[in-house]
Order: structure tokens, then sequence, then C-alpha cells
């Protein structure tokens, strides 16, 4: 059985973290931490990561960048395996990842499904086959997400770049600028409303015509089990980073 501190336990995801470990007869929440206790679940939930007394054998972390500071703290004092679901981090903080991951073993994706990890790499192969294209990532996202654009569009834009040699930069605002489209950016452009759980696609323009890839999520299952695959994954591993292609792999 592995004993899982739910870190964010009180938001949509970490709810649907909750129901995926209730189906699953490996797992057992032992506590969660959340910036409120709301009495509402038969496992404690701390404010307060210095009042934690349970041992988790892994952190599942669906948060905020600064909760996921915070829980991560507690993850190296400890040292606590720790999944990190949680997207919007500021280069300083990737940066501290990083670094936390020499002492303790840190599974991070910007996205937990692992259709979206398959379409990273297909993109980056149709990258590199359409080398002439103008790639343009549109992504669609419910009105109470704060970052943009989504970790999910970043890490398919990284995967593209990485394959065709660091070469494209990214444009984020067209709106500050008049001036022609660089052959050399990847654009992004970001839709923010009701309840899109998320929506990805990946176009690659041409003079005659267009090839697009799009993933669509309908239920945020995906990303709870693909949490806890990561979990499982991480029980007994050495310090390090892993990311979902050491799972693909």
């Amino acid at each position: 059985m592995i004993n899982v501190l739910i870190n964010g336990c009180n938001g949509k995801m970490g709810m649907e973290v909750i129901e995926a470990v209730s189906a699953n007869k490996n797992f057992e929440i032992i506590c969660g931490v959340d910036i409120e206790n709301t009495g509402k679940y038969v496992f404690p939930v701390y404010t307060n990561i210095l009042d934690i007394k349970e041992k988790p054998d892994v952190i599942i972390d669906f948060s905020i960048p600064k909760a996921t500071m915070n829980i991560l703290e507690y993850a190296k004092q400890n040292h606590v395996p720790i999944v990190i679901a949680t997207t919007g981090f500021s280069d300083e903080e990737n940066k501290y990842i990083n670094e936390c991951s020499k002492l303790i073993p840190i599974f991070k994706s910007a996205n937990m499904s692992y259709d979206i990890n398959l379409m990273r790499k297909i993109v980056a192969e149709v990258a590199k086959a359409l080398n002439n294209a103008d790639i343009e990532i549109i992504e669609s996202h419910h009105n109470r997400k704060v970052d943009s654009p989504s970790g999910t569009a970043l890490l398919l834009a990284d995967s593209i770049n990485k394959e065709l040699n660091n070469s494209k930069k990214y444009n984020f605002d067209r709106f500050s600028k008049r001036e022609k489209r660089d052959k050399n950016e990847i654009g992004f452009s970001s839709i923010r409303g009701g309840n899109i759980v998320g929506e990805h696609t990946v176009s690659f323009f041409g003079e005659n015509e267009t090839f697009e890839i799009t993933h669509k999520a309908y239920s945020r299952k995906v990303f709870a089990e693909g949490s806890l695959k990561g979990a499982e994954f991480l029980i007994n591993k050495s310090s390090g980073f892993y990311t979902m292609d050491d799972i693909l792999n």
C-alpha cells in the first residue's frame, strides 16, 4: 500500500485525485494539505506543513506554484518523493525544483495525460518533416485557469523546439507589435471560458495546406490517473528528476 499526501486536496484536481485513489487498491490517502481545512474528509487536512504528523510514501501536488514551493520544503526535509502536476512556475522556481531533485525523487509534468505526452512526441516529428511550416499553438481552458499560455502548450512547443535545435522563438503577444510574422517563431493563443477541461491544437501552416493535431480532454480523471502512475513510478527511486518520458520509455 502506498500512503499518499495530497497537496491542494480542496481543489478540483485534488478532489479528482481523491476519487482516483479511492478506486485504486494500491493507494491510500493518509492526509492532505490546503489553505483551508474544510473538515469534509475522513483523513486529516493541514493548513501548516509543520503540523503534519503522518509519514507519506509520496506526495501528489496539484496546487499553485506558491503552495508547491511550500510542500517542496516539507518533501526535502523529510525525504519524501513528490509528483508535481502544478503549472505556471517561474524560471527561478523551475530552477529550484531541479536543485531539489538532487536530494529527493521528483516526477514533474506539465500534463499528466499519457495521450498528451504521446502528442508531444508526434508534433516534434511533424515539425521536423514540415520544417518550412508556420507553427501556431492554440489552447483552451476553463475560466478559472490563471496561467497563460498553459503549461501543456509550452510542453508541446519545447518538444518541437528541441527537435529543431532550439531555432524557434516564442511569441506570446502580437497586440503590442505591428510587424509581420517571423518565420522562426511559434505563436501562442489562449482561450479561457466556461468549464473546458483542456484542448490543445498544434497547427502547421504551409502555402497551400494546413496540418493540425488536436487533443481534447473530456475529464480531469486522465490527469489524476496519470499522477498515480507517476507516484507509483517514484516509489523506491533514488533522487533525480523524472518526467513522463521515463514512463513512456
